[in-house]
């Protein structure tokens, strides 16, 4: 009598030791679904449902493929029917389906995450492989898989094939062998399943203060800077806290590169509003990419003007709304897009152009960016932000587009304290929390 197999909960528990703490691990439908079930809360898992539910945030489903997309998920567990040699895989739905291929979210999955782990049945019903030399639906995600987690076994693939690392207890190498439906070889250092949880926990999203939370930003960086016209909704404390660490030649992007200032919204008298210019007037910023970057009034140009006149900056202009798209783009993994914004006009000069259905478009590309450092009113342990009234701006989609955001807030509260009704932007897109300080205003 052949030994046992392992029950569902079991194939989730070997594959929830796969998790890192703090990692987003994006779950498939059936078997993939019992996994967040079974990893320990400590971890600080997120866990990105098909349903768009991240953790217990409610995204839409194009926010939640954006995460993936954008190159967010760390981990996907994928609920697959077959899994070749090369480590493509048909989902299940899609090798049981005798209709169109209906493959949901599994070619996102396969698309956009760090890694792939796929779990199926290592046969069918009746007793034929799963696990194949060529695949007999089509595929879903292309040399994808790095593991693959049966009812009898993890194997391991890679660009030499499938290598049987893990098996059942009670299960052998041969006897596994056997039932797979490809070429696979026996791992020497192979062993029996191990089912214990994963241990540890996330590091700290919470920084002590502003200069510590940018202190590796290095020269040449790409910055992301929030804020609109005035001062508000602009991380004020980590700009001062980037002009007193000193890196140079940064490329900052942003709606303006300097104009409260000069525009003087709702600043006291006698004082001087903190933005872009401060960088500017420190020999920081070598190019500005901005679709506002003039002040209003001739008679009182902006740093970043009198810097251009000199030669001393480099400019890409922006209309509002490409920059806000081309934000946007860039953390939801598009990188490039048609528009008709520019077209025929300066704007357009030197990019692509194309005419569909009668109206000319051109090209513009996503942008991504080193780090962001934007402003937001509140915050919880986890990074999810709650922000106040149109201060929000270009916060909002700048983060997801950032390898590294520090967010400036008013308040930090410990997690599961935020009505998730309120949070606009996930902690996934959050690495960095500083408290402004009590004392700290907008203004010099």
């Amino acid at each position: 009598m052949p030994p046992a197999k392992l029950d569902p909960q079991a194939m989730a528990r070997r594959a929830a030791g796969f998790i890192a703490p703090g990692d987003v691990v994006a779950v498939d439908s059936g078997l993939p679904s019992l996994v967040p079930g079974v990893t320990p809360p400590d971890l600080g898992a997120w866990f990105l449902r098909n349903n768009g539910m991240l953790n217990d945030l409610p995204l839409s489903l194009a926010d939640a493929a954006a995460v993936t997309r954008g190159g967010y998920v760390d981990l996907a567990v994928v609920n697959a029917g077959q899994v070749d040699a090369a480590g493509s895989f048909s989902s299940l739905i899609s090798t049981v389906h005798s209709g169109p291929n209906p493959p949901g979210n599994a070619v996102d999955l396969a698309a956009g995450s760090g890694r792939v782990i796929a779990m199926l049945p290592h046969a069918d019903d009746q007793g034929r492989p799963n696990i194949v030399a060529t695949l007999s639906s089509p595929a879903d995600g292309l040399r994808c898989v790095s593991a693959i987690i049966t009812d009898i076994a993890v194997i391991e693939v890679d660009s030499g094939g499938l290598t049987l690392a893990e098996v059942a207890p009670g299960w052998s190498g041969n006897d596994v062998r056997a039932l797979t439906g490809a070429d696979i070889s026996i791992s020497p250092a192979l062993r029996e399943m191990d089912f214990s949880p994963p241990t540890g926990v996330p590091p700290s999203k919470v920084y002590p203060d502003g200069p510590s939370a940018i202190a590796d930003v290095p020269d040449g960086a790409t910055v992301f800077i929030d804020g609109f016209g005035g001062p508000g909704g602009m991380a004020h404390y980590l700009l001062i806290s980037l002009r007193d660490q000193g890196s140079r030649d940064l490329t900052i992007v942003s709606n303006t590169a300097g104009i409260a200032r000069v525009v003087s919204f709702g600043t006291p008298p006698g004082r001087t509003a903190i933005d872009h210019s401060v960088l500017i007037e420190n020999g920081q910023v070598a190019k500005a990419i901005a679709s506002f970057p003039v002040s209003p009034s001739v008679s009182r140009p902006s740093e970043f003007e009198l810097a251009y006149r000199r030669g001393e900056v480099d400019l890409e202009l922006v209309p509002q709304g490409t920059l806000a798209e081309r934000l946007r783009a860039g953390g939801a993994g598009i990188h490039a897009f048609y528009t008709p914004t520019g077209a025929g006009t300066l704007i357009a000069e030197g990019k692509e152009s194309r005419n569909i259905d009668g109206r000319d478009y051109i090209l513009e590309y996503g942008l991504r960016a080193d780090f962001a450092i934007i402003r937001a009113h509140k915050a919880d342990t986890n990074g999810n932000l709650v922000y106040r009234g149109t201060s929000r701006n270009f916060n909002a989609v700048m983060a997801p587009a950032a390898r590294v955001t520090v967010v400036e807030v008013d308040e930090i509260v410990e997690a599961g304290q935020l009505d998730p009704e309120e949070i606009v932007t996930p902690g996934v897109f959050v690495q960095r929390i500083v408290k402004r300080p009590d004392a700290f205003t907008g203004y010099e």
